[in-house]
């Protein structure tokens, strides 16, 4: 890899800026992008000849099509600027987007206009190499062997779940269909079915390397739930914490393994998987005879940021393969948090020892002191994932990349063979480094789930990455940025005296401190104990606060909301309520709670003094919304 120098990366320059601060830089690498496609284009075989010439050019229905062009552009820029969402601002905290980074802007229009489909190497000669230098990328930074292991670029979170269950689910049928096959019984023939569908992924992936030396690995695949198919129930039970993203449901309706194979996972107070309640489901099902295909597990949920314990999933499959023989894939949904991993990481992509990387984060000037992060137990998550056997990661969050881009990274590239349509192939020893045959190493359509792909978003992950490594000196100084800014607004909000509407009071509740910087918070009313209220506030609080006012561009604040409920939760939520005053009987009543959701992710209140202006402005829009809500409950009185 190209030698990176960062010591002195400048978070301001590597954004366009909320005011636009880089504008100079970025239109002149804007034209240079635009240029160099249209000298490309004049440039081959300047033998052709021009198709339009100078006459044709002024004919007046020449000119009206570049008129009408003009006037439907510029009615699209007042549709965009009117109603679009300023991901750029400070004043945006909601989902996971921010501003994205100039430089993934300007690749992919660059490479856009050569229009590569990723989906076949003859039409992404070149975009097709950077997916792939991409998707190792990711695999370094999670700690996986980059010789072994494989990844690649996809729409989204969604796909990329997928893609980790369908992997999931080949590999569980396939010691079934080696037991079916008469050229390859031999190789399990001392093992019960029971046995078969409870072995682990490594063991699985060896028996490949024998099917294919036999020159019997295709006709085996068949064999397994890719070709005659499975009955129902057979793949086993698909543990996945309450905390799931809704992917997962619609994964199960997708390979036809059926959302009643989904085993919960409870969550505790802090909404990570609870891993007391997952050991006991865990082994429950294995002493009562029930596979388990695989076990999920969430690093960054969608509604706290909540970073489940990995470190513990990975120990408890020792545990079942040591004290049952049983063992399942584990899958962890990093979307939200996976690039995060980047500030674990020195410049040599070493993962450093907890002392070291706090040490560090202070000599970097990253992570302030009176800021803790991360919490040791997060510290062994994010140190754990690269036992994990597929991970899903979202450039498109905290890679600061622009739609649409996700990412799937696998442990090991023998898997893909199981998926993929077409010839298998014999790996050596890795070792040797051999290298790959050209089409192992570029075919993309035939081995992922989607087709057609834009090349242009993986030349923008690919442009990211060069410019901003995967390590603390480069994503890490980015991402801490919101890390130290969430953790500025929870002190805030959690020391903020009530605020005072006329004769009303209203205090400020915040969830326990974030794992990531997701922070969730909400309002009530001082002496107001009626749950219902509390969440009728916060909705009409969000409403005021989002695209629902109709003036998106123009509010502001802006930010997201979720509700927690008994159904996707159980009682989880009753200590957050619980914290704010309520009484278990109005939990009981209502069982949901109404949360304004706030994923700080901008780079621009990473000093003190920004971030202190930041907040007195903050206060006085929540006054403003309060007296306007406050307004609204008085009118309706009257009538």
């Amino acid at each position: 890899m190209t030698k990176q120098f960062t010591s002195h990366l400048n978070i301001d320059a590597l954004f366009l800026g909320p005011k636009s601060e880089n504008a100079v830089f970025f239109r002149e690498m804007m034209e240079y992008a635009v240029s160099e496609h249209m000298h490309w284009r004049s440039d081959f075989h300047p033998e052709d000849p021009a198709l339009v010439t100078s006459v044709d050019r002024y004919a007046p229905d020449y000119r009206e099509t570049l008129y009408r062009t003009e006037g439907i552009l510029n009615q699209l820029s007042a549709k965009l600027k009117n109603t679009s969402v300023p991901w750029f601002s400070p004043r945006y905290m909601g989902h996971m987007n921010a501003d994205t980074l100039m430089v993934s802007n300007l690749a992919y229009v660059m490479a856009m206009m050569y229009n590569p489909n990723n989906c076949a190497h003859e039409s992404s000669p070149t975009t097709t190499e950077l997916e792939i230098e991409a998707g190792l990328d990711l695999c370094r930074m999670f700690g996986y062997d980059t010789r072994r292991a494989w990844g690649h670029i996809t729409s989204g979170g969604t796909v990329a779940n997928y893609e980790g269950l369908w992997v999931a689910r080949n590999l569980k049928t396939i010691p079934l269909a080696i037991a079916r096959h008469p050229q390859s019984c031999d190789l399990v023939e001392d093992k019960s079915e029971q046995q078969l569908l409870n072995m682990s992924s490594s063991d699985i992936l060896d028996l490949t390397d024998e099917l294919k030396r036999r020159g019997i690995f295709e006709e085996v695949r068949e064999l397994s739930c890719r070709g005659v198919g499975i009955k129902q129930g057979m793949f086993g039970k698909v543990l996945v914490p309450q905390s799931k993203h809704y992917s997962w449901m619609k994964a199960m309706d997708v390979f036809g393994i059926g959302q009643e194979h989904i085993v919960p996972l409870p969550v505790d107070e802090y909404y990570r998987t609870d891993v007391e309640k997952m050991r006991e489901i865990t082994f429950s099902l294995i002493e009562q005879g029930e596979p388990i295909l695989a076990m999920v597990t969430v690093v960054g949920t969608t509604e706290v940021g909540a970073i489940d314990r990995v470190d513990e999933v990975i120990a408890l499959r020792q545990e079942c393969e040591e004290r049952y023989g049983a063992s399942f894939y584990v899958h962890i949904d990093a979307a939200y948090a996976g690039y995060a991993s980047a500030m674990f990481l020195n410049e040599q992509g070493e993962f450093m020892e907890y002392d070291e990387l706090i040490r560090r984060y202070r000599g970097l000037e990253i992570i302030p002191d009176g800021v803790i992060w991360p919490k040791p137990e997060i510290y062994q998550s994010f140190r754990a994932m690269c036992h994990a056997d597929s991970i899903t990661v979202d450039p498109h969050k905290v890679g600061f990349i622009q739609y649409a881009a996700g990412a799937v990274c696998m442990k090991d590239k023998r898997i893909v063979d199981l998926i993929s349509y077409r010839a298998a192939y014999v790996f050596e020893d890795v070792n040797d480094q051999p290298k790959q045959p050209v089409n192992r190493r570029v075919v993309l359509g035939s081995s992922i789930m989607e087709g057609s792909k834009a090349g242009a978003t993986s030349a923008a992950i690919w442009a990211a990455h060069r410019l901003v490594p995967l390590n603390i000196n480069g994503y890490g100084k980015v991402i801490a940025a919101g890390i130290v800014a969430a953790n500025w607004m929870v002190k805030k909000l959690l020391a903020t005296e009530p605020l005072v509407v006329g004769k009303r009071c209203f205090e400020i509740h915040v969830m326990p401190h974030p794992d990531f910087h997701m922070v969730n918070f909400t309002f009530k009313e001082r002496g107001n104990d009626d749950l219902g209220h509390h969440n009728r506030l916060n909705k009409r609080m969000y409403e005021l606060c989002s695209y629902a006012t109709g003036r998106t561009y123009t509010n502001d604040f802006l930010t997201s909301s979720t509700s927690l409920g008994y159904s996707e939760y159980g009682d989880t939520p009753w200590h957050y309520v619980a914290s704010c005053g309520f009484s278990q009987e109005e939990w009981n009543k209502v069982r949901s709670l109404y949360v304004l959701r706030a994923a700080v992710m901008t780079h621009c209140l990473r000093n003190t003094d920004d971030f202190d202006e930041y907040w007195e402005r903050l206060q006085e829009i929540f006054i403003h919304k309060l007296t306007q809500i406050v307004d609204e409950e008085e009118k309706k009185k009257v009538v």
